[in-house]
């Protein structure tokens, strides 16, 4: 029996923990927080795919519109494979326990979103994630041969030989729940870490969303790639006050529509709302463009007007849009707004992670020489498969996290790994001091967040990225500084995680000369 610890409580990796628990081996979970509090278990579109292998047509126009999406960025290769396999997985998940909206015929009630050209996504009404979670959370509380552990922080990897350039991850030291370190040894480490959405001021994921799974993997070796692609949701709720919470884009693939102040002021409430948003002038696919598309649309509507938002129309809806999203009516609700009934103020919000961990077919993540870590493996959106290119296409996430959560657990259950039971590498050490003052760290955290959102968010320009830069390796140095003599705390490990991506996030942004997908430099232009 080999043993394996599954850092991260989302779908990748909750999937990946069953799959090898079914295989009678050990599973250890860590989570830095509460099991549920995963970006899977916010999600609220779906998971996309065409459950009809002999549904040759559907299948290409997947393959296709996931291309497009990704602005022919994407690896093909990766695509095929992903889509190809969705059927299967997605049947894995119904095996599960998990229960998608059907019709009054039994029929899975197909849903549409921005880039897609046909209803292809399954959901669970506008809670999804929260759907699957419970299904996988349930499987996972049942099996014998799987233990959570939770408010535990992942601090850094444990190489065997830390010289080697071979590698090979043979553990992991971390926080516990008293804030003590402690080291857990296990055959292979999978990192399930999801996002990065807490390196901006404006964001849709839980505070978790710290990029540390990309951090610590990259001090341990591992190579990145895409780190410019940072997706922004071009309607997240903008109320003062309240934190951004994600409106899906199934909402507009229902037919609400994104109008200006003005264009909704000026709309007699009769006319075809679509016929007057300003997306048209950006796409021909108006509120139904790809989301960087329209999030730049957004933004640059907002800019042009200095108003704070622009608006989601729902009205001509009606009342049937609530019962199809009753999650989100009801958060709506606390400001006193109703779908079908009222305009809704959004604007983007920091939202998906594309590029992260380089991996490899079974998601073995990969040093810059194209050797992979040997026991380490990077599932979910902590790692870049190619799949999503430049630019993710709407409900593409959970499926591409359920397949190679499935990869990597069957490369982990054909494996045979040795006794790691000999001498490994010590925590640096106990002579270190704690630190006194935390608040410092808080307004470095929030430093880091303004330059990210000012300079190296949806538009950027040579001069606010260099000016970035130097503040970030700055901020950096001292957080270093910190890091060699005091405790760690969870305050300072994401903040010295979250200053290290935000440099490579700086860096890849500098070094893409072409405007493509979600990186957009209008010096480029």
């Amino acid at each position: 029996m080999a043993h394996v610890l599954v850092v991260g409580s989302g779908i990748a990796g909750l999937f990946a923990a069953l799959r090898c628990a079914e295989a009678k081996h050990q599973v250890s979970i860590i989570t830095k927080s509460a099991p549920s509090d995963s970006s899977t278990n916010w999600a609220q579109g779906g998971i996309a795919g065409i459950l009809d292998k002999t549904d040759d047509s559907g299948l290409e126009a997947h393959i296709e519109d996931t291309i497009s999406a990704g602005a022919g960025h994407c690896d093909p290769r990766v695509v095929r494979l992903v889509c190809e396999e969705a059927g299967e997985r997605i049947t894995d998940l119904l095996n599960i326990g998990v229960r998608f909206e059907r019709d009054s015929l039994g029929k899975f009630d197909m849903a549409r979103e921005g880039g897609h050209s046909s209803s292809r996504i399954l959901h669970a009404k506008d809670t999804t994630g929260a759907e699957i979670e419970r299904a996988l959370m349930q499987a996972v509380d049942e099996s014998e041969y799987i233990e959570m552990f939770s408010n535990h922080l992942a601090v850094d990897l444990v190489l065997k030989d830390t010289k080697a350039s071979n590698k090979q991850v043979v553990g992991l030291w971390c926080l516990d729940s008293r804030s003590k370190m402690v080291t857990i040894v296990a055959d292979a480490v999978m990192i399930a870490t999801g996002g990065a959405g807490q390196l901006y001021r404006q964001t849709t994921n839980p505070e978790i969303s710290t990029a540390d799974g990309v951090a610590m993997s990259l001090r341990a070796g591992a190579a990145i790639r895409d780190m410019e692609f940072v997706q922004f949701h071009p309607t997240a709720l903008t109320m003062e006050g309240d934190r951004p919470f994600l409106l899906t884009e199934a909402l507009r693939g229902q037919g609400a529509v994104l109008m200006t102040v003005e264009e909704y002021q000026n709309w007699d409430g009769h006319e075809d709302p679509s016929n007057l948003s300003f997306t048209l002038r950006y796409s021909e696919s108006g509120s139904l463009a790809t989301r960087d598309v329209v999030a730049r649309a957004c933004d640059s509507e907002l800019k042009l007007s200095g108003e704070q938002h622009v608006l989601l129309v729902t009205e001509h809806l009606g009342a049937e849009v609530r019962n199809r999203f009753p999650m989100i009516n009801l958060r709506l609700q606390r400001h006193g707004l109703s779908l079908g009934k009222d305009a809704i103020p959004v604007s983007p919000a920091a939202h998906y992670f594309v590029g992260g961990l380089r991996v490899d077919d079974d998601g073995l993540v990969q040093q810059e020489s194209g050797s992979t870590i040997k026991g380490l493996y990077a599932i979910g959106e902590v790692a870049c498969t190619g799949m999503h290119g430049a630019n993710r296409l709407a409900s593409n996430s959970l499926l591409e996290a359920v397949v190679y959560a499935h990869r990597a657990s069957n490369h982990f259950i054909g494996s045979k790994f040795s006794n790691n039971s000999g001498e490994l590498p010590t925590w640096r050490g106990d002579e270190m001091v704690d630190l006194e003052e935390h608040s410092t760290l808080v307004h470095d955290r929030s430093a880091l967040q303004s330059t990210m959102t000012d300079d190296v968010g949806l538009v950027k320009s040579n001069n606010r990225l260099q000016r970035a830069l130097r503040r970030i390796q700055l901020l950096r140095a001292e957080v270093e500084r910190v890091w060699i003599r005091c405790r760690p705390s969870k305050e300072l490990v994401e903040l010295r995680n979250m200053a290290q991506v935000s440099e490579q996030i700086c860096k890849a942004s500098i070094s893409r000369k072409q405007n493509i997908g979600l990186h957009w430099n209008k010096d480029l232009i």
